[in-house]
């Protein structure tokens, strides 16, 4: 792209940019589209009360999160989760002792070789998964709700072709 196709912002004096350029704004709408899906977990009345009151209190993060957009259902090995969410080993590590501890995963011998370890989701674990997956329809929705249908399929057809690249 050259300088006659860059986004002109307008004119803010030399720091505007920083505040207004895609990529702030792909963080603002990502961090306010976690919140509210961990809010709508919060509350939902099939996700483990134990779990829901985790949610409530801020403890489960965005980062928590990664352990349900990445953990295959047949299980994952922590390095291949790690590698999926873009995590280092150790940090997937420490996500994934959290997780167990309140339930949501169990570590499992790996059948095809001993000395390796499945990270799965427990029962709690998957009533986790689904209060997620409704979650995140529901954000969905709401999105679609404040900037319409067709701006809503724009930006999503956009960001598939800008994360694909």
């Amino acid at each position: 792209m050259d300088s006659s196709q860059a986004m002109q912002w307008p004119d803010r004096g030399d720091e505007g940019w920083r505040q207004t350029h895609l990529g702030r704004l792909l963080g603002h709408a990502m961090r306010r589209f976690d919140e509210r899906v961990l809010y709508l977990m919060a509350h939902d009345a099939e996700v483990p009360l134990a779990l829901s009151n985790l949610a409530a209190r801020g403890q489960v993060s965005a980062a928590h999160v990664h352990i349900t957009r990445h953990l295959a259902l047949q299980g994952s090995r922590l390095q291949d989760l790690a590698q999926s969410a873009g995590m280092s080993k150790q940090a997937m590590g420490k996500l994934v002792d959290q997780c167990e501890a309140w339930g949501l995963v169990t570590r499992e011998a790996d059948t095809r070789d001993a000395r390796a370890k499945l990270v799965r989701f427990t029962p709690s674990g998957r009533a986790w998964l689904a209060a997620f997956r409704k979650a995140v329809l529901q954000a969905e929705a709401e999105l679609r709700q404040a900037v319409g249908a067709d701006v809503a399929t724009v930006i999503a057809l956009g960001l598939e072709v800008y994360a694909a690249a």
